[in-house]
């Protein structure tokens, strides 16, 4: 079990550029849909005083249990859901939500721990499951699934170009021996693989994608926008933090999409698809961590923060 007071000062990426978007107001109500250690809960939380109250959503219960310490102070002005932000409709009602945020990584308190499996950097039970309650685990998937199904995850989901090489090895190892641990599975896409020049590990890729198809973090993302944008009131704020190029472009298309007034193709001269936009863009681009963050927290390189507001 982890000790809470590790992670009862955790700061999230991009935190100061996220609650300037998000502007928290007194007697506001918001949703941050990956609770995590609380940090973007607990800004929220601070700058909504003295009544603005928020739900939070994790399905984690480790997570849980440390934001639960964390968050304590602001008593009945947070609720704490296990359960999938996906399923954000059930707990808040359409134009509701004053502003909503979901960060899309992996929390550091997950990737932290050898016995949940997310890691090539340490050798544990082949899990990635974001909640132990999931039917499929990485092991699952690495040992059942056919070798064009592998394959195809590597490639569309880890952008692994040698993804074929990779699903080959996997499946001749695994004929052998059932593949228990992330260890044994580095070793193989390493084998696989074997070091280029590339900066990153041989194995990250692959073990994003196994990752994502775990959980399948991607359909979540697809679901989550629209159900977001119906919680919240006009003038409320969509928020979302992304770590790879697939989640990013999913959250930047939607939100061009429902930013326009109609989807047409450029040569017809007259409209007929009747869609009226609903979003207006915030950031055109998205936000990134400063060097300053980027050396204290390495892991808000790759974030990428957009922000939307609803019409």
């Amino acid at each position: 079990m982890i000790d809470p007071s590790l992670y009862s000062s955790h700061i999230p990426v991009l935190f100061e550029s996220c609650m300037r978007l998000m502007n928290p107001q007194p007697c506001g109500f918001y949703a941050d849909g990956t609770l995590g250690a609380g940090g973007h809960s607990e800004g929220i939380l601070k700058a909504s005083a003295p009544d603005g109250k928020l739900i939070a959503f994790d399905l984690d219960p480790v997570a849980i249990e440390i934001a639960q310490e964390r968050l304590k102070p602001y008593g009945s002005r947070v609720r704490i859901i296990q359960d999938s932000y996906v399923n954000l409709g059930l707990y808040a009602e359409d134009n509701s939500l004053d502003g909503f945020i979901v960060d899309l990584g992996v929390s550091s308190m997950q990737l932290d721990r050898e016995d949940r499996g997310f890691s090539f950097l340490q050798d544990g039970p082949l899990d990635m499951r974001f909640s132990p309650a999931q039917a499929v685990s990485a092991a699952d998937i690495v040992n059942d699934w056919p070798e064009e199904e592998l394959s195809r995850i590597l490639w569309e989901y880890g952008e692994e170009r040698k993804s074929r090489r990779i699903a080959a090895m996997i499946c001749a190892e695994r004929n052998a021996a059932r593949i228990e641990t992330t260890g044994q599975l580095r070793d193989i896409i390493q084998s696989a693989v074997g070091y280029g020049r590339e900066k990153i590990h041989p194995a990250t890729r692959s073990f994003q994608a196994i990752r994502i198809a775990v959980n399948e973090e991607l359909k979540a993302v697809e679901s989550v926008l629209p159900a977001a944008v119906n919680a919240l009131k006009p003038g409320g704020r969509l928020l979302v933090i992304s770590f790879h190029s697939l989640e990013d472009r999913i959250v930047k298309n939607f939100i061009r999409k429902e930013s326009r007034d109609c989807l047409c193709p450029p040569e017809q001269l007259v409209c007929t698809c009747g869609h009226k936009a609903i979003l207006r863009e915030l950031t055109r681009h998205p936000v990134i961590a400063d060097e300053d963050e980027i050396r204290i927290n390495p892991r808000a390189r790759s974030a990428r923060l957009r922000a939307a507001v609803k019409l």
